[in-house]
């Protein structure tokens, strides 16, 4: 999978907003650019084998990763450091 070049700062938001659980990978991809493959790539290539598959394991069945699959959309909370 081919990743851009990101800063180290920029890898570690990323990491940061694909471990919460309420950020979608939609947000991920309109404030970097990195599609849902590319997130999970780049998860695999910085964490620890045995973070990633605990990681993979949550967000495989979670619904709020997925806007088209949540169920809710107005009062979803916002972080001052997301774009979207």
């Amino acid at each position: 999978m081919k990743l851009p070049e990101l800063d180290t700062e920029t890898i570690d938001r990323i990491i940061e907003m694909a471990w919460e659980d309420r950020t979608p990978f939609d947000a991920i991809e309109a404030q970097f650019g990195l599609l849902e493959k590319q997130v999970i790539a780049l998860m695999k290539r910085e964490m620890k084998e045995s973070s990633y598959r605990m990681w993979r394991e949550r967000v495989t069945e979670r619904k709020t990763k997925h806007l088209v699959k949540r169920d809710f959309f107005a009062g979803r909370f916002k972080s001052d450091n997301q774009k979207t």
